[in-house]
């Protein structure tokens, strides 16, 4: 197929795989299965294709990165569903109340129809598969998407995708903030969108129109907290990997970090050797990326000279200079003790800058985290057992990875979403084929059972009985 074949508009797109969906409403596990591995040859055959794209999007993004961050957990997640897809989509049989025995009860997952999925563009590939794969194994269509910030790798998913599927199957959708207004308001069976809480909040109420459910992966500043006797060096480690992924371009990425106040002299020095040995040519290290565009660096750059006028001491992490304008690349930045409402304070920085807010006694970065909206994730260091319970219970976050950050997106058992602000839903591995599937509650009657007791009209028997099961 070409993609002349592609419809005109999103929602000729929609119809026509609401049409298919109709005619084929629970297509078994070999079609979904086949339809899996042609999304897995599909990246396997053009991983160089897929990187040197989004490379051009970022104006230098490294392609171990894309592979790493990328191209690596889609085929896990597709190969995921390959292994386990089968069992998934089995009638799953729960039991029933003890006054209804010997009947039978069942939970059968079935396809919902026709999936929408909004990407956003710090990682196009990966917020696009992931839950396409999900999608295609509970034997949904896709519709996708793809952000117009990324405008190479959206024609070129859209042109590969249009190899291996049919319209019917998979349509990848591009364009600007008008088609994806356009796409938010069709009467999908279910929506995820990925990014901001702003346009989220936009997403949702486009859906609602239709009460299209909705799975919502937002953001927010999600907190690195560091307790006293953690091993400083470590903890420095594990935050600046998570932070300097992708420039900080990332949903899950370290925001700012608590730590002791004493502490955060070691915490600048220990941070300029991470980063020095991590990328040693600094600004022009090709294991950096850049910020995606110059309208998002431009913000970056207001935040940090923002929080500079305010009284903020910065301390650039890299050798040399501290930004490229024309390349649009900034440095990694820590803002020592930045006022609590400057915009790097208050808003998501998506981006290199990282805050260092010291506090006197944990029990104050737990109130100061929990005085803000729900993080999508939260970074606790610590190897105190009954202290990180202690966090884990009081601090409600989308996701926690306890020493080390990001982590908790990769594994496949895991559901990954947000709570409050930063989202609702989940997805990954079950919990997404279970997300993009009705799970059909089905009751079977057995011959033998006593439901004429309960006819009217209504006699002293049946008080009687409906007196002993009010007590057991």
């Amino acid at each position: 197929m070409n993609t002349q074949d592609l419809p005109s508009s999103p929602l000729l797109a929609f119809e026509r795989q609401r049409a298919a969906a109709s005619n084929q409403p629970g297509p078994p596990w070999a079609v979904r299965a086949e339809r899996l591995r042609r999304l897995q040859h599909l990246l396997l055959d053009n991983e160089a294709s897929i990187a040197r794209a989004i490379d051009a999007d970022f104006g230098g993004r490294p392609a171990i990165e894309t592979e790493l961050a990328e191209v690596w957990p889609s085929l896990e997640e597709i190969k995921g569903a390959l292994r386990h897809g089968r069992g998934w989509m089995k009638p799953r049989r729960v039991g029933v109340g003890k006054w209804f025995i010997p009947a039978r009860a069942q939970v059968l997952p079935q396809p919902l129809g026709v999936v929408g999925i909004i990407v956003p563009w710090n990682y196009p590939l990966y917020l696009a598969i992931g839950p396409m794969a999900a999608a295609l194994a509970a034997g949904n269509r896709v519709m996708v998407k793809m952000s117009e910030l990324t405008p190479a790798f959206s024609a070129l998913l859209q042109q590969l995708c249009a190899q291996a599927f049919t319209p019917e199957e998979v349509c990848i959708v591009t364009g600007g903030p008008e088609v994806a207004a356009e796409f938010s308001t069709l009467p999908f069976d279910h929506l995820l969108f990925t990014g901001s809480t702003a346009v989220g909040r936009k997403v949702m109420a486009a859906a609602a129109a239709n009460l299209t459910p909705v799975t919502l992966e937002l953001g927010g500043k999600s907190p690195a907290v560091i307790t006293p006797d953690y091993p400083l060096a470590h903890a420095v480690q594990r935050i600046l990997a998570g932070k300097l992924l992708n420039a900080g371009q990332t949903c899950i990425a370290p925001d700012y970090v608590l730590l002791p106040r004493d502490q955060l002299a070691a915490f600048v020095e220990a941070g300029r050797q991470e980063a020095r040995r991590g990328y040693p040519a600094g600004l022009a290290d090709a294991n950096f990326c850049s910020v995606v565009n110059e309208r998002h660096y431009a913000r970056l750059v207001h935040e940090l000279e923002e929080a500079v006028a305010r009284g903020t001491r910065s301390e650039c992490l890299f050798d040399g200079a501290a930004r490229d304008d024309a390349s649009h690349r900034l440095a990694p930045t820590l803002l020592v003790d930045p006022p609590a409402d400057c915009g790097a304070m208050r808003d998501e920085i998506f981006g290199p800058l990282l805050p260092l807010v010291p506090y006197d006694r944990l029990e104050d970065a737990i109130s100061f985290v929990n005085a803000r909206p729900h993080p999508l994730a939260l970074y606790w260091f610590d190897h105190d057992a009954r202290r990180v319970d202690e966090a884990l219970h009081r601090l409600p976050a989308g996701g926690v990875t306890v020493n080390d950050t990001l982590l908790h997106i990769t594994q496949e058992s895991l559901p990954f979403g947000g709570v409050g602000a930063s989202g609702m839903g989940h997805y990954h591995g079950q919990w997404g084929f279970d997300t993009f599937s009705k799970l059909k509650p089905v009751f079977r009657q057995s011959r033998l059972n006593g439901m004429a007791l309960f006819l009217p009209p209504y006699r002293p028997l049946m008080r009687r009985l409906l007196a002993l099961m009010k007590r057991y």
